[in-house]
């Protein structure tokens, strides 16, 4: 092992072994005393001694603990951002780039503020209970809820919460969401407007009052504004990733009647376009096709994705700031938010002649 290294492993063991009693002890004061100094409430100890303490923390490495600092206060410093998985999204967490550009907003405002995130997916009510209770969560943002067992459950636990794209029907609850009935008939309309009638819906499964639902009744009523009769055969389902969209893309290209293809991600509609590209459809010449989210997936495919807008750094900051509203009883004007969207337009819708 190099010098270094070993030096390195040195002071890390070093770390964890010293206590807050070994400072103490060698400070010559009580432990209460060195965690007023750690825990910054300096206001309770002269400035001689808390140089004092500091010199020797710092002179060995201490590190203080996460869960005994959360033990001793009853609450920690880490917001949860809890997915709650289910059989239809069994393997989703941040692998979707939406959800990963706004946890990495919210990963940086928490980090502003002095606060810690936790990643996590959870199946049922009894996983969130423990985990809640296990790291004493100052507070959770959830995503994707519905007015279930499970967002009974949160209620239950008694710690702030936002809600992020859940259309639950509860006037207390801290909640930001989207315009997504807008969002479905914008881009629909984009694609009717340009001449296309038969038009696929591309989404993950359809869960009643939920986004994805939303999305599809936008999508229904531009095809009704423009005369063009709901056809159930056109929605498709699959899991949102690059390669079930790939296979939906395949599938896709030999079905001519199609022109036009709303995918309610923009994950889903780089797959799509990939499958169409491997199966030698080219789009927008024989396929059109819109997306939903405006991520940076939407820039690389080739052409540039035409897309629905969403903030999620805002989505992310505004989530953010509601937790920290909540835990330091500070009023919040609106409860509930609303955000937003908007048409952009790139390369991959065509206008259809005649």
């Amino acid at each position: 092992m190099y010098p270094a290294h070993a030096a390195y492993f040195r002071d890390s063991e070093k770390a964890f072994m010293v206590t807050l009693k070994d400072i103490a002890a060698e400070a010559g004061v009580s432990i209460t005393t060195v965690s007023n100094v750690v825990h910054n409430r300096k206001s309770r100890v002269s400035p001689e001694l808390v140089k004092k303490i500091w010199s020797i923390i710092e002179r060995e490495h201490y590190v203080p603990s996460m869960s005994a600092r959360a033990l001793a206060n009853d609450h920690s410093s880490i917001i949860g951002v809890i997915t709650h998985l289910t059989p239809q999204n069994a393997g989703s967490t941040v692998g979707d780039p939406f959800l990963s550009a706004f946890v990495d907003s919210i990963e940086k405002r928490t980090r502003e503020e002095g606060f810690y995130v936790m990643i996590r997916g959870v199946e049922d009510a009894g996983a969130l209970v423990s985990l809640s209770r296990s790291w004493h969560l100052a507070g959770l943002i959830l995503t994707g809820m519905f007015q279930n067992d499970f967002f009974t459950a949160v209620l239950n636990l008694g710690i702030p919460f936002v809600l992020i794209d859940s259309y639950v029907d509860h006037p207390e609850v801290f909640s930001i969401g989207l315009e997504d009935e807008k969002g479905g008939y914008l881009a629909t309309r984009h694609l009717l407007e340009n001449g296309h009638r038969t038009i696929a819906f591309a989404s993950p499964s359809i869960r009643p009052r939920g986004v994805i639902d939303q999305r599809l009744a936008g999508y229904r009523r531009a095809l009704k504004e423009f005369g063009v009769p709901f056809d159930p055969s056109l929605v498709f389902t699959q899991e949102i990733t690059v390669e079930e969209g790939k296979k939906l893309g395949r599938r896709l290209s030999k079905m001519p009647e199609i022109t036009g293809v709303f995918a309610s991600a923009d994950i889903l509609a780089a797959g799509i376009m990939a499958g169409l590209h491997e199966c030698g459809v080219s789009v927008p010449e024989s396929k059109s096709v819109v997306g939903f989210d405006d991520n940076y997936l939407s820039q690389l495919t080739i052409p540039g994705l035409t897309t629905i807008h969403q903030d999620a750094d805002q989505k992310g900051i505004l989530a953010t700031d509601m937790i920290l509203a909540q835990l330091r009883h500070e009023a919040v004007a609106l409860k509930q938010v609303i955000l937003p969207v908007r048409l952009v337009q790139r390369g991959s819708v065509r206008r259809l002649e005649g």
